[in-house]
């Protein structure tokens, strides 16, 4: 069955003096209440790392790791790890690291290191409970340094270097391009492939700040939006998805690690735009992870333009788009 569920920020960005923040006991109980069973939880390593010594970890902050996993399979759910900021590479504010993860042998041996010591850490625990997705969204081609190649071979050093430890550990890695683009020159591995749902990101990033395409962008419709040469409807996204399908034949488990819509779209555009998406998700039997439960892109108190709310378990849902994501769902 695929997986089904949210992204949670826990350790998502560490700044001076930061801390872990504990689980969110009362959102995991949602999740397992409502039949999800998929926690996704983006990492930063600088929440255990100092002075970019990335083989020196303050290995007490994973206890915090420890206490998330432990909350999650109390409750039967799964665990995806992530390295949303890896030693050397981050998409967001990239220019903070010292070193390069697609250049820099220090940087690619601290990646190595982190995920051989969480394979060491977590040998043992079930793949029904806990996976390992190895870095977020890897860039473009010539962004920072990138290579396919270069990818490549960090990527299957990584997954040799795991299960050296922990043979049969669950791995998972994200789409090139920022997770939007498949990778068939790694459909032999035998690793899940996390993709992305953000197409088209004029509608899905619709003046968000931090990606720096929002500027100029006019008010998003859906269906017949036009960006980037495209008129976006249900068979644009299916179209968008037909390099994932063919890696899919070479025997590759797709997932989308990562979807969802920022609040300043009007709702009835987003809400379109997720019943096209979520459809093809469920037509292709494909687990997703919507980012994030909570918050601007959530399913509860997103706070996007024209939304209606209804009050579940404590929380101010969007009752549309949660009647949607359960609807997405296959079993079997």
């Amino acid at each position: 069955m695929p997986r089904y569920g949210f992204n949670f920020q826990w350790m998502f960005v560490w700044r001076e003096g930061a801390t872990p923040r504990p689980p969110d006991l009362r959102a995991l109980d949602f999740l397992a209440k409502h039949g999800f069973d998929f926690v996704r939880m983006p990492m930063d390593y600088r929440f255990w790392t100092r002075d970019w010594r990335y083989t020196e970890p303050d290995r007490r902050v994973w206890e915090s790791i420890d206490r998330c996993l432990e909350a999650t399979r109390e409750r039967g759910l799964h665990l995806s790890l992530n390295l949303h900021r890896a030693p050397g590479y981050c998409i967001n504010a990239n220019h903070l690291e010292k070193h390069n993860l697609w250049t820099d042998r220090e940087a690619q041996d601290g990646f190595v290191f982190l995920w051989r010591e969480f394979a060491e850490r977590y040998k043992g625990v079930p793949n029904d409970l806990l996976s390992f997705d190895l870095v977020n969204e890897p860039p473009s081609e010539g962004q920072y340094g990138f290579t396919r190649a270069a990818h490549e071979a960090l990527v299957r050093r990584t997954v040799a270097a795991i299960r050296e430890v922990d043979p049969d550990r669950e791995v998972a890695i994200d789409g090139i391009g920022g997770g939007h683009y498949a990778m068939p020159e790694l459909a032999d591995l035998g690793v899940v492939h996390s993709g992305r749902g953000y197409m088209p990101m004029a509608l899905s990033h619709y003046r968000a700040h931090w990606w720096d395409g929002h500027k100029g962008l006019p008010e998003p419709k859906y269906p017949g939006l036009v960006w980037n040469g495209v008129r976006w409807n249900a068979e644009a996204l299916r179209w968008f998805y037909q390099p994932w399908r063919w890696v899919e034949r070479e025997g590759v488990r797709v997932h989308i690690g990562e979807f969802g819509c920022y609040n300043q779209t009007p709702n009835d555009a987003a809400l379109r735009w997720f019943e096209d998406l979520l459809g093809l998700y469920r037509e292709f039997r494909w687990g997703f992870a919507l980012w994030t439960f909570t918050g601007e892109f959530g399913i509860a108190e997103h706070g996007r333009p024209g939304a209606a709310y209804e009050e579940i378990d404590g929380y101010r849902v969007d009752r549309r788009l949660f009647e949607l994501l359960l609807g997405a769902r296959v079993s079997g």
